[in-house]
C-alpha cells in the first residue's frame, strides 16, 4: 500500500516543454577518480558515463550546458560540512577539484564553484538559464541524496519544469540514490532517463533552430 499515492502525490507529471538546459554537478575528480576518499563509486561512474553520452548530444544541438564543481580557498569559507574528505580536499588550488574530462568541455560549457549543496545557490546559473530561454532543467551529476536533491529542489522553486535522468545522477549507496529519486519524484520533478532527454532533445531541435 502507497499512503503517498494514494494521498495524490505524483499523480501529476511534469514532462519535458520548450528549450532544455542541462546542469551536471560535481563530476569533479574527488567523485570521479578512485584514488580519493570520495571517488570511484559505481553508480557515481554509472552517471558519469551516462551524462557524457547525452552532453555529447547535447552540445551537437547547441542546448546550454552549466557544469559546477564545489571548493574553497580555506577551511575558513566552508560551511560547516560533517565530511572530513569535503574539509580536507576540496580546495581551490588541489587536483580533486578539477572537472572530469569526460563531461567538461571547456569551448563550451558555462563553469561556476558552488559553495553549498545546489548549483543555483549564489551562482549566475538562474541568469544563464533565462537569458538562454531554458523552460526545462535536466538534473545529472552526484550525489543523488545531497546535491542533487538540492538542487532539484531549487530548480523546482525557481520555477523551471525539473527532469532527472536516473541514470545519469549517483550516489554512494544504491540505497539513499533510490530513496531520494523516489522522494523527488513525489513532489518535484519527473525521473526520466539519459535516452528519453535525448530524444527529446533531437526530436525538438530542428522546430528550435528554425524558430
Amino acid at each position: 500500500m502507497d499512503d503517498y499515492k494514494n494521498r495524490s502525490y505524483g499523480a501529476v507529471e511534469i514532462g519535458m516543454h520548450g528549450k532544455v538546459g542541462i546542469v551536471v554537478i560535481d563530476y569533479q575528480m574527488a567523485f570521479t577518480d578512485e584514488q580519493y576518499p570520495l571517488g570511484g563509486a559505481p553508480l557515481v561512474m554509472r552517471g558519469l558515463q551516462n551524462t557524457a553520452r547525452l552532453l555529447d548530444v547535447a552540445r551537437q544541438h547547441n542546448v546550454p550546458i552549466a557544469s559546477c564543481f564545489t571548493a574553497y580557498k580555506s577551511e575558513r569559507d566552508m560551511p560547516h560540512w560533517k565530511i572530513s574528505a569535503v574539509r580536507e580536499q576540496f580546495r581551490l588550488d588541489h587536483p580533486s577539484s578539477e572537472l572530469d574530462p569526460r563531461i567538461y568541455d571547456k569551448d563550451y560549457d558555462v563553469v561556476v564553484c558552488k559553495f553549498g549543496p545546489s548549483i543555483f545557490h549564489q551562482t549566475p546559473v538562474v541568469p544563464y538559464f533565462i537569458r538562454e530561454g531554458v523552460e526545462t532543467v535536466i538534473i545529472t551529476g552526484c550525489n543523488t541524496s545531497g546535491c542533487i536533491r538540492a538542487s532539484t529542489i531549487d530548480s523546482f522553486q525557481w520555477g523551471f519544469r525539473t527532469i532527472v535522468p536516473e541514470d545519469c545522477v549517483g550516489d554512494i549507496e544504491e540505497g539513499p540514490h533510490r530513496d531520494n529519486l523516489r522522494d523527488v519524484g513525489r513532489r518535484y520533478a519527473d525521473i526520466s532517463s539519459a535516452d528519453e532527454v535525448i530524444s527529446y532533445i533531437q526530436r525538438t531541435s530542428g522546430r528550435r533552430d528554425r524558430a
